[in-house]
């Protein structure tokens, strides 16, 4: 039987919209199900990410693999049309994949049968900040050449909601940072009318990417999201960044991304401050006090030039 870690559990109870209590009980069926189902042998210490659970599986002729159990909520149930679009093109393989009720969770079950790759061994860990920001720009580049299929959320309507949601919950926010979510909203409100129609991954940043076999770096859990390249920046900005020289770090990243990508810089950094908009009413929405400083120092150091 397989076990659910206590960290994993304590996650489904801060994130009870998206897991719970129910969905950490009936985990354990729910994987020895899919483990019979495909003819899987469980083969290594179990992982996990917010949500999700993963096993490290060999299959039935003995290949590697792994098996990743996740409720399907709006975020994560366009993984699987997602990965098969990118049919394995700088991102991990999709084998196969199912969704099922769930015993006693309000949520259904989503197991994705995917390629193994080395969950110890991510660009989180390269010494060389700069060449892991490579790394991952060069498989993003690869990522948004594919177009994004029929019936996927779409950038547009996201940034729609934003609009809509921000008259309500901005006046919650503090006076400093209600200046840069205003801001942020007014790059939306410009941008909304051509979102893109690229197939993103929507949270590509350095523990997102793995070490394999088959290349030696693929990205992994991707929340495929249809719309403008622009709109991956933020996570490859933020993360990683060293606390003396914020503004000139922000700024040699974001140059060689939008290089590397080819991006139109205004619209790249209006969809990066799109991005500021989004986590700032995400964190409003949470009673937080005060909004992510981390993102409003990137904003200050793209609109300083």
């Amino acid at each position: 039987m397989i076990e659910v870690p206590e960290e994993l559990a304590a996650h489904h109870l801060v994130y009870a919209d998206d897991a719970g209590p129910s969905w950490t009980a009936d985990l354990p069926g729910l994987a020895e199900h899919f483990l019979d189902r495909w003819d899987l042998r469980p083969d290594g210490a179990v992982l996990h990410g917010m949500v999700s659970l993963v096993i490290p599986v060999r299959r039935a002729d003995g290949t590697l693999a792994a098996l990743k159990l996740q409720p399907a909520t709006g975020e994560s149930i366009g993984e699987g049309p997602g990965l098969r679009a990118w049919a394995g093109d700088g991102i991990v393989h999709l084998l196969d994949e199912a969704t099922v009720p769930s015993p006693t969770s309000p949520h259904r079950a989503n197991a994705l049968l995917l390629e193994r790759l080395d969950g110890d061994r991510s660009l989180e860990a390269m010494p060389d900040c700069e060449r892991a920001l490579e790394i991952l720009t060069d498989l993003l580049a690869r990522l948004v050449t594919h177009p994004g299929p029929e019936g996927m959320r779409t950038l547009g309507d996201i940034a729609s909601g934003m609009l809509e949601e921000a008259p309500e919950l901005l006046p919650q926010a503090h006076p400093d940072d209600r200046v840069w979510l205003e801001r942020s909203a007014a790059a939306v409100r410009e941008l909304a009318g051509e979102a893109g129609d690229r197939l993103l991954h929507w949270d590509l940043h350095y523990s997102n990417v793995l070490a394999g076999a088959r290349e030696p770096w693929l990205a992994i859990d991707p929340k495929p999201l249809v719309g403008d390249p622009g709109f991956e920046l933020m996570p490859a900005l933020r993360n990683r960044r060293p606390s003396t020289d914020v503004r000139g770090t922000v700024l040699r990243r974001f140059d060689l991304m939008v290089e590397r990508l080819g991006l139109d810089r205004e619209r790249a950094v209006g969809w990066t401050l799109g991005r500021l908009l989004q986590d700032g009413l995400w964190d409003l929405e949470d009673g937080e006090a005060r909004i992510n400083q981390d993102e409003i120092a990137i904003a200050e150091a793209l609109l300083s030039r």
